[in-house]
């Protein structure tokens, strides 16, 4: 509140801003004449530093780098620190490599009609599930996590994880889905299930696959 007044006094005086915001007068001077605190010192001192060290390296580092660095000029500084600054400073690293691409779009697959009419919503559980596909950094790679949610629910239903995109791993996670509701007794024969346009989603229609048919109207 203190910093809002700050930038506004000149044009309006605190007073009238005081008023408005229904904030008393003495809490903000109260404000203003006590000490910074530790904290609030040992910020305005590493700022400057921080936009240093990320100005002079083209502005590429990151959190890690710039904390890295920092720390070799002998700038004692936690790296959580460091990434509170950068942050109120607006400062962002690069990153390196391609991004990430978790559906690539099937232009050639014939696509099935939308039963859903992009209207997410269901009147009761197992009535519409949407599938969806991401990927999680672990220490050894790159994990893709394909996921089936419950639109009534908003319950994960199914969900299978690989270290690479295969075609597959939407399905695998919908056939687990399929199984564990039906094996508890659920109904599904009225349920629809969406997926994207990514060839990812699209379903295999060999024989092992049937039942899914069968079973679920997809789209």
């Amino acid at each position: 509140m203190s910093v809002y007044i700050d930038q506004h006094r000149d044009r309006f005086g605190v007073e009238p801003i005081c008023r408005v915001l229904q904030f008393a007068p003495r809490t903000y001077y109260a404000t203003k004449a006590r000490p910074l605190s530790a904290r609030a010192l040992r910020d305005a001192e590493l700022k400057p530093q921080v936009a240093r060290v990320h100005r002079d390296n083209f502005a590429v580092y990151g959190v890690d780098k710039v904390w890295a660095q920092l720390n070799r000029e002998g700038i004692r500084v936690a790296r959580c620190t460091v990434a509170r600054l950068m942050r109120d400073l607006g400062l962002r690293g690069v990153v390196r490599g391609k991004p990430k691409v978790t559906t690539i779009p099937g232009e050639a697959a014939e696509r099935p009609r939308d039963l859903v009419d992009r209207r997410f919503k269901a009147g009761a559980p197992n009535r519409l599930w949407v599938a969806d596909l991401t990927y999680v950094r672990s220490w050894t790679g790159f994990v893709y996590v394909a996921f089936i949610i419950d639109v009534y629910s908003r319950m994960i239903v199914g969900w299978q994880a690989s270290r690479s995109l295969r075609s597959d791993l939407a399905l695998d996670a919908l056939e687990q889905a399929i199984w564990a509701r039906s094996g508890r007794g659920h109904r599904i024969d009225e349920l629809v299930h969406h997926s994207d346009r990514g060839v990812q989603a699209e379903f295999n229609r060999s024989s092992q696959h049937r039942f899914v048919e069968s079973i679920v109207n997809t789209r």
